[in-house]
């Protein structure tokens, strides 16, 4: 992850919270009292996150002391500690729900991406996520996809050519448009089709498309297709996929299965700030 990048986004996040300061931290509790958060887990995933946490605390004050229990991709139960920071009680407080809220998610998505990936166990096909990403977050949420253990795809409008049905309108039919395409990149660029028909499939074959989208496509259909494609075009499933019926695409025989769920349907992953307060004799949990 691009650390210089992750760094300017949490200014960001923070400065939309905090605005002119923390109310009710600063009203309440001396710059000097000091005190912990436990990080833990309220449910069974994969962690991720670390380095929001890190970076995040670290952002408000270097003399944070950061201790992380888990790593990123690791598997989690209910009650792990995930991690636990000490310092002064005001940046722990200001700091709690900006990084919570981004380490909830980052961890549902990498939870949702490993429990798909589970379900091609034993067959050659291989996990990819989409563009169905939170503005702003798309880096932490394929971030998080790798570290469920899938796959990212495209990372955005600029690093592939990606050639969908309404592309294919406007050009008039498949074969100009991947001809329009071709002839205006360079020789490192991929061009993807979309398909939804036999006829489109023979098409974007002919035209010399790099990757064919089977969109919408049962796996039966997908089955019968697939041996008409030549070893060198890589195969995509995707559209009406769910982990219910996950199983039956990835046993089609196809090579990549793009799920949008993994980002855009995903519920926060429930983890909880046990807080903790120094005082002269003892330590108090509220």
């Amino acid at each position: 992850m691009n650390i210089i990048k992750l760094e300017e986004m949490l200014k960001q996040f923070f400065n939309e919270d905090i605005g002119d300061g923390d109310l009710s931290s600063e009203f309440i509790f001396s710059a000097e009292q000091q005190g912990s958060f436990s990080f833990y887990a309220k449910e069974d995933g994969i962690f991720c996150g670390a380095l929001i946490i890190e970076h995040g605390f670290h952002l408000l004050d270097r003399t944070l002391n950061i201790t992380l229990h888990k790593k990123d991709g690791e598997s989690v139960i209910a009650g792990d500690v995930l991690a636990v920071i000490e310092g002064p009680l005001q940046k722990l407080l200001i700091g709690e729900r900006v990084i919570l809220n981004l380490v909830q998610r980052m961890s549902a998505i990498s939870t949702a991406a490993n429990l798909a990936v589970s379900k091609t166990k034993g067959t050659s096909a291989k996990i990819c996520d989409t563009r169905k990403t939170i503005p702003g977050l798309r880096m932490l949420d394929k971030y998080a996809v790798r570290t469920g253990g899938a796959y990212n795809h495209r990372s955005g409008l600029y690093d592939s050519i990606m050639l969908k049905d309404n592309h294919i309108a406007f050009a008039g039919s498949i074969t100009k448009a991947v001809q329009a395409a071709r002839a205006n990149i360079g020789h490192t660029v991929k061009i993807e089709v979309e398909i939804e028909t036999k006829a489109q499939l023979d098409e974007a074959i002919e035209a010399g498309a790099d990757i064919i989208m089977f969109d919408n496509r049962t796996p039966e259909e997908i089955r019968a297709w697939l041996p008409t494609v030549p070893a060198h075009i890589a195969t995509e499933a995707s559209g009406g996929i769910t982990l219910e019926n996950l199983d039956a695409y990835a046993a089609s025989g196809i090579q990549w299965i793009s799920l949008g769920a993994i980002t855009h349907s995903v519920k926060a992953f429930d983890i909880s700030a046990l807080v903790q307060t120094k005082g002269a004799h003892s330590l108090v949990n509220y």
